[in-house]
């Protein structure tokens, strides 16, 4: 699908495919949807009084079907709101829903009409476009052509094209990494496992990133018997991915580091069968951390930024981890292995250590689907924000705020780390029970930091989507982190 922006015309109507136009609250029209039923000979206003429940509230649509008077196909009014209200979210949703609606109606353009509105919120309407036409179905060999995407050109109408295009340029950047962290999650997992992953992430140097692959004698040798012990049940060698942007000089690095268990069996404690094939995505914080990588890298980010990633897979063959096990850490410390399905921690025990001890960042985030827990806590549409440090808190929220990507913070009282205090060992790596376990989590995580600024995102609830209630996140992968990360760097950290 092509994107572009082409100029506005006030008095003219576009012609040839669909238009989309926007009303807001109480059936207003916009200055666009004016000249459309201007063209119509009052067909909007006719339509949007004869649809008793439009109200142009967010989210509501009316649609025409060859419209008199004008010589286009479809012509979709969508409701935005409040018209003092219009915002980049706004606008990405506003297109979203446009596409929606006619993704599959046999149009091969889509005008979007937003004269006046501004290049930044053209340039977010073209991201909404582009969010919300994602597929993966490079598997599909059947698919009728009729449920297939037969929209080819997005042309967004806006009063100064260079500077639409301009301000499109990141978030242009900032939609092929988010593609890139949900291809990732998408893939099924005997194509992408730990040294395949890998792979793909080592291809992103042709966008001048740094990649280092550690294989397991390199982990064995510095000590990851934590994260070693995940994979050791399976055929598919562990890898630890180390990803660099050299963009900001001489400055601290900013460190991000992720979950990436390809595929999760639970191990020995073996997951129940119903749902499993969902465990694929069980690396979708790394996918994450891949993604803003890719995007610091394409738009060359005034930064310092380190990705590590985790890579592994587990199953329950007869070499696997058991629990009762007894492992260590590159950090020293001991841990029992009370359940092997509680084994994301145990991955990314070492890499927050590896991060901290090599790189001596500003702050480490990570990113994980962690436990099934953060779901009971905060439903399906809030990632879970555990943190040591209230300004990296505060700009975490911020960004997503900004981005739509939604957080929010949860407790790491000192009351709960005795609950993963170990009888023979330095900790266990679970706590009392099913209480709190998303918190205990955090905690067992915070014990690999040393004492460095850092926040655990948990997005086992919103990694994956289906299905999806959110214009811009079709049902499946959501790519979830890339752009509250990325929007926090620009905001708070670049120089």
């Amino acid at each position: 699908m092509r994107i572009q922006f082409v100029a506005s015309d006030s008095t003219t109507a576009p012609a040839g495919g669909a238009v989309a136009v926007m009303a807001f609250e109480g059936g207003k029209l916009s200055t666009a949807a004016e000249t459309m039923d201007k063209a119509t000979s009052g067909a909007l206003t006719r339509a949007i009084a004869a649809s008793s429940r439009f109200g142009g509230k967010a989210g509501q649509t009316v649609e025409l079907v060859a419209p008199g008077g004008v010589d286009i196909q479809r012509l979709v009014i969508v409701g935005s709101g409040p018209q003092d209200g219009l915002s980049s979210e706004v606008a990405e949703t506003f297109a979203a829903q446009a596409y929606a609606a006619v993704k599959t109606s046999g149009v091969e353009t889509l005008s979007i009409l937003l004269p006046g509105a501004g290049a930044d919120l053209a340039a977010h309407a073209a991201l909404g476009v582009v969010l919300a036409a994602y597929r993966f179905d490079k598997y599909r060999t059947t698919e009728k052509a009729e449920k297939k995407p037969s929209i080819e050109t997005v042309a967004i109408a806006v009063d100064d094209v260079a500077a639409a295009e301009a301000a499109y340029a990141p978030l242009k950047a900032l939609g092929e990494a988010v593609y890139f962290s949900r291809d990732l999650v998408s893939e099924p997992p005997n194509v992408l496992y730990p040294v395949e992953y890998a792979r793909r992430v080592k291809a992103l140097e042709s966008l001048g990133l740094e990649v280092e692959i550690l294989g397991e004698a390199e982990m064995a040798k510095l000590g990851m018997g934590s994260l070693l012990g995940v994979g050791q049940g399976s055929r598919r060698d562990s890898q630890l991915v180390v990803i660099q942007w050299k963009g900001g000089g001489d400055s601290q690095p900013v460190a991000f580091v992720g979950k990436g268990v390809t595929f999760d069996t639970g191990g020995i404690s073996i997951k129940p069968a119903d749902g499993m094939e969902d465990m694929k995505w069980d690396m979708g914080g790394s996918a994450a951390v891949a993604g803003l990588m890719h995007v610091l890298a394409a738009r060359k980010a005034k930064v310092n930024a380190v990705g590590v990633l985790g890579l592994v897979e587990n199953m329950p063959d007869g070499n696997a981890q058991r629990p009762g096990d007894v492992v260590t850490s590159m950090s020293g410390q001991t841990i029992e292995v009370i359940n092997t399905d509680a084994e994301g921690r145990l991955v990314l025990a070492d890499a927050l250590w590896y991060t901290q001890d090599r790189f001596k960042p500003k702050f480490m985030v990570d990113l994980a689907t962690l436990t099934g827990a953060i779901i009971i806590s905060l439903g399906n549409d809030f990632a879970g924000l555990f943190s040591n440090n209230d300004e990296l808190a505060d700009n975490l929220l911020a960004a997503s705020r900004a981005t739509g990507e939604p957080l929010w913070r949860m407790p790491v009282p000192a009351i709960y780390d005795k609950h993963i205090d170990s009888a023979i060992a330095d900790m266990k790596n679970v706590g009392n029970g099913r209480a709190g376990g998303s918190i205990t989590a955090a905690l067992f995580l915070q014990r690999f930091v040393n004492g460095l600024p850092w926040a655990h995102l948990d997005i086992a609830s919103t990694a994956w989507k289906k299905p999806s209630t959110v214009p811009t996140i079709p049902d499946g992968a959501v790519g979830f982190g890339v752009r509250l990360l990325n929007r926090m760097v620009a905001d708070k950290y670049e120089g």
